[in-house]
């Protein structure tokens, strides 16, 4: 009568499965923890306590040029336009929508260049860098906590504060205005630029490159002089 393999004494083997298993459990916590380590060594790195939703950042979704809109209430005009849907959500939220014109104003107001009125960029530090509102503050709101320091001081001085974004769809504007408004700031200063650098440099406005008051302009159109500003002289 032949042994039973089980008890010859040798070491039984484990199955192909289970060493599949194995290391796919192995390469997993492997990937997991060089993740983890990546995202704290990152300047770009989600703060993993943070909440990055703040109270009141729920959006709806921005119509765009042609699409099914809300009617305006007790009227029979039709549908909202793009631009009065947004007014509507920014007056909800207890917002200010201001366009190109109303922008570009506040940038020429004297009281610009002492910080009365604040400009702050609501993009990642990748494309404020690449070209952003000469003077704009940086303050990306998924990591806000970086600008504090520097913003929050500026933003409580100052009579108005005008939050954009890539403007269109992007409501990155709204949820840094309405984070600034949960740190108390009122809402009486906050001011939304709708349509934000993208309708900014369209028009030829200027913008600036590098780090805030780096004095590197990039000219958008021949019309920009050389001090940055339209040239209304053709």
């Amino acid at each position: 009568m032949k042994d039973n393999p089980n008890q010859s004494g040798a070491p039984v083997r484990p199955s192909a499965l289970g060493r599949i298993v194995g290391e796919a459990v192995l390469v997993a916590a492997f990937g997991a923890a060089f993740a983890f380590a990546a995202n704290q060594i990152s300047p770009l790195g989600l703060v993993l306590t943070r909440d990055y939703f703040p109270a009141g950042t729920a959006h709806a979704v921005r119509p765009v040029a042609g699409s099914g809109l809300p009617k305006a209430a007790g009227t029979n005009s039709g549908a909202l336009s793009p631009a009065q849907f947004l007014a509507a959500q920014m007056k909800e939220k207890g917002l200010q929508l201001i366009d190109c014109s109303q922008a570009q104003q506040l940038f020429q107001d004297p009281r610009f260049k002492q910080d009365i009125i604040v400009f702050v960029d609501a993009r990642e530090v990748v494309h404020y860098q690449q070209g952003h509102i000469p003077g704009a503050y940086e303050f990306d709101p998924y990591r806000s906590g970086k600008y504090y320091d520097e913003v929050l001081p500026v933003c409580r001085e100052a009579e108005k504060i005008v939050v954009y974004c890539n403007g269109g769809d992007c409501d990155d504007s709204e949820t840094a205005a309405l984070l600034l408004r949960d740190m108390g700031i009122p809402n009486q200063k906050l001011f939304v630029y709708g349509g934000g650098i993208t309708e900014w440099k369209t028009n030829g406005l200027p913008l600036e490159t590098g780090a805030r008051n780096s004095g590197i302009l990039l000219k958008t159109n021949a019309l920009t002089n050389a001090t940055g500003l339209p040239n209304t002289n053709k």
